[in-house]
């Protein structure tokens, strides 16, 4: 017989005679002869409600079966005489597959997420994270299908790199050599000509570059996974590991990019709502009551544009008294950017040509001498959500703005040679995948948004 799903059992248009239910039991109830089970298989949020009755195969070996234990069901689904639910299985036998014992943590109370974070390994059975977990699958699915139904290609970038993309230094290193006894060159350092790679190497903190590259051979790329900061930082917005979405389109400027972006981030969420209705409504009830509100917020409004300098001036005017200081050349916070789209604009804003001294070498120095070709998303509850530019491609200006960020022509020679071989125009944004699924999810805190969070002081599991 085989395996049914509780996804597709809660579709059934009838009942059905002979079916095999395979999962966890989430909470035993007994009664004199018979008992009750409810039973989670992890492929949607709601759990089957199973009738063991003493006529039942197994019924006199049931003790074992507990809350956390895994049982195989075999029965007939019949609709439901209890409320709550349409469906339930009574049950021809039931066969204990896995124990569990008093000590299984996930007993029927709530827990709190700092305590689930303990057992990362287990928090997925709960209704919470089975939920974020689905959804975080099916937003993966609907990045790749936005990008492939526009004929862009998935490149798969190095994990292990040499290039600091984003110059901040805050790298892991990738080494062989002994920590205790290191090779040393003539000048008493570290003379990593004898590491495994050759030279320095690090675990990358952003695709982009390579991006570049296979964007002016192949047109409109994007790159998907894994990027790596050492930044020292405790908040509930950073990781050390966390994934990220980079596209990058050749003979495409500023605003084109600004138009995907834009697209993108609606495209995403409009699917995620239509397909995970179900695993999104816990988080509209139990997470955030102003999330379903936010989300059809940003769907329904079309995003306003505004420079750098012009959102300096309306926040200057504004009267608000913010914590952190508003000055034109200093960064937005986020207090900022959730004044620009909940308050003024009431809508998604994208903010573009930011000062050229808050931005990387890599991006298009504008006319005016002081400004970049840079652009950030930002939308209500949590502000910036994508941040993205048009790529120098003059080679002597970027040669210029390596100079001016202290970056090694000779290092990054590769890059160069893409302003002396055929240069086009291009562009592209990355999108923090974690940073999405808060916004979409209301969770609050990004260590609920990865399997096995890695931040500062802890890489557990």
């Amino acid at each position: 017989m085989t395996r049914l799903l509780i996804a597709d059992l809660m579709k059934s248009e009838g009942e059905r005679d002979a079916v095999l239910l395979q999962g966890w039991v989430r909470t035993r109830r007994d009664s004199k002869t018979f008992f009750f089970l409810e039973v989670n298989d992890g492929s949607c949020l709601k759990s089957m409600q199973v009738v063991v009755n003493e006529t039942a195969e197994g019924y006199s070996d049931s003790k074992g079966v507990t809350t956390g234990s895994s049982v195989s069901v075999k029965g007939r689904l019949v609709r439901s005489q209890g409320k709550g639910q349409m469906w339930e299985i009574q049950a021809d036998s039931l066969e204990l597959v896995g124990g569990a014992d008093e000590t299984f943590p996930l007993q029927k109370k709530r827990h709190s997420n700092e305590y689930l974070r303990e057992i990362a390994h287990l928090r997925p059975r709960t209704n919470l994270f089975g939920a974020v977990f689905r959804i975080r699958s099916k937003l993966a699915f609907a990045i790749h299908r936005f990008f492939n139904d526009r004929q862009f290609f998935y490149v798969h970038t190095p994990i292990v790199t040499a290039s600091d993309c984003e110059g901040a230094g805050e790298l892991f290193r990738v080494s062989t050599l002994d920590p205790k006894n290191p090779p040393l060159n003539e000048e008493g350092e570290v003379d990593f000509k004898e590491d495994f790679f050759g030279r320095a190497a690090y675990l990358t903190v952003s695709g982009q570059l390579e991006g570049e590259t296979y964007a002016t051979a192949l047109g409109n790329i994007y790159t998907f996974g894994p990027t790596f900061r050492a930044e020292n930082s405790h908040t509930s917005r950073h990781a050390s590991e966390f994934w990220m979405i980079e596209p990058e389109m050749a003979f495409c400027d500023l605003a084109a990019d600004m138009d995907l972006a834009e697209e993108f981030v609606k495209s995403v969420i409009a699917e995620v709502m239509e397909t995970c209705e179900e695993d999104l409504s816990l988080f509209f009830n139990f997470v955030d009551k102003e999330l379903k509100q936010r989300l059809e917020f940003v769907l329904s409004r079309p995003f306003q544009r505004v420079t750098y300098t012009e959102a300096v001036e309306i926040l200057l005017a504004s009267g608000k008294k913010f914590d952190n200081r508003v000055e034109w050349g200093v960064n937005l916070q986020s207090e900022h950017e959730r004044y620009l789209t909940e308050e003024h604009f009431k809508s998604p804003v994208t903010v573009y040509d930011y000062p050229k001294n808050l931005k990387p070498f890599y991006m298009r120095a504008n006319d005016d001498g002081k400004t970049v070709a840079a652009m950030d998303v930002l939308v209500p509850g949590i502000g910036e959500i994508v941040g993205g530019s048009q790529r120098e491609e003059r080679l002597e200006l970027l040669l210029e703005n390596m100079k001016a960020h202290g970056i090694s022509e000779e290092d990054y020679w590769w890059y160069v040679d893409l302003r002396k071989y055929g240069s086009v125009p291009h562009a592209g944004f990355g999108l923090g995948f974690e940073r999405l699924l808060m916004f979409i999810t209301g969770v609050a805190n990004i260590r609920d948004v990865i399997p096995y969070p890695r931040v500062p002081g802890h890489a557990e599991f």
